[in-house]
């Protein structure tokens, strides 16, 4: 899939997720076989460029091309003022919020409360793609503010005009948050009245649902979020799947361990202390999640004070879990697994 000038090595996408899609997990997502990874919006208001948070988010040293960067804000000066302010630091491609449900983000008329006023949208869309014309301007979305309002085919005719480059389309409304199914018919309707790529999102969990997803919507590429939490090497099982129709054998407990480590080294480098530690621990939950006393085991590991300690709880787990013999039950919000003989095999929720 090609955005502006750049070819994307394959059609698997990393979601933008607040307080998740940092640089050392959409680094570890591309070594995993993501193709692009968005990062967590950045806030169009110039008054918090200098927050330490901001600089974190505008910071690419080092990430594997292309760098995709999303913003958010409801102002059309503010959101251009913020489209050349990332650029400036290194985004080859700027992404545009007006999916996230989020109440705090809704209340002040950004994410996907824009979709209920359309003309601000062509506004601000094209007030984007004006501040940086070298730059391609991608955007994300949801069909609609909610089920009697579904929009998506109109957002799409406005984003083509203003010179949008990509569509990315979550699969509900933003009244169904993350609940109920995602409207794959939704996705097909937009995908048939576009002239751009459009990206699929939503529920996308396992290599046998990124198909079906790709073949009913026609989609020219997957975006895949909540089920790579803990869970990264879902776009190298993915790729394969696409490329062969096979599935990959899937990771060992030891392998697990090794991803987990690296993650957790990339935290502390990246944040620092105390904040590294802090962010840690959501990701050693997702990875651990599941597992045989993985509950107690988190619960204590919340308690930890230093990245010390934390490295020590989560080698000794680990070497626990694989001592502990030969079938354990590895299950996570998306999918189903069985562990047997060391490795955790995957299967697609009934």
């Amino acid at each position: 899939m090609q955005i502006g000038p750049h070819l994307l090595r394959n059609n698997l996408v990393v979601a933008p997720m607040a307080g998740v899609t940092d640089r050392p997990f959409r680094q570890l997502c591309k070594r995993m076989g993501a193709g692009m990874a968005v990062s967590e919006m950045v806030t169009s208001n110039s008054l918090l460029y200098g927050s330490a948070k901001t600089r974190r988010r505008a910071n690419h040293e080092g990430e594997v091309e292309p760098v995709s960067v999303q913003i958010a804000g409801s102002d059309p000066s503010m959101m251009a003022e913020a489209a050349r302010y990332n650029v400036d630091r290194g985004a080859q491609i700027l992404d545009i919020n007006m999916g996230c449900p989020a109440k705090k983000v809704c209340n002040v008329m950004a994410g996907s409360a824009l979709l209920q006023d359309e003309p601000l949208v062509g506004r601000i869309l094209e007030a984007v793609v004006r501040a940086v014309p070298d730059t391609p301007v991608t955007l994300k979305i949801r069909t609609g503010w909610d089920r009697e309002h579904r929009n998506a085919l109109n957002i799409l005719r406005i984003a083509q005009v203003s010179g949008i480059r990509a569509l990315a389309i979550h699969g509900r409304t933003r009244a169904c948050g993350y609940s109920g199914d995602a409207e794959y018919d939704t996705i097909k309707a937009v995908k048939a009245a576009a002239s751009i790529p459009v990206i699929a999102n939503g529920d996308i969990t396992t290599p046998e649902k990124a198909k079906f997803v790709l073949d009913h919507t026609g989609a020219d590429a997957v975006m895949i979020g909540r089920a790579a939490q803990g869970r990264p090497w879902l776009f190298r099982e993915i790729a394969h799947y696409l490329a062969t129709g096979e599935c990959l054998p899937a990771p060992e407990v030891a392998e697990i361990h090794e991803v987990l480590l690296a993650h957790l080294d990339d935290l502390y480098s990246f944040y620092g202390q105390p904040a590294g530690l802090r962010m840690a621990r959501k990701h050693i939950a997702w990875y651990t999640r599941g597992l045989a006393d993985s509950a107690h085991f988190r619960h204590a590991m919340n308690q930890l004070e230093t990245p010390g300690e934390q490295l020590e709880a989560v080698n000794d787990f680990f070497w626990r879990t694989r001592e502990r013999g030969s079938r354990l039950v590895y299950l996570d919000a998306q999918a189903n697994a069985t562990q047997e003989n060391g490795t955790i095999r995957h299967r697609q929720a009934a």
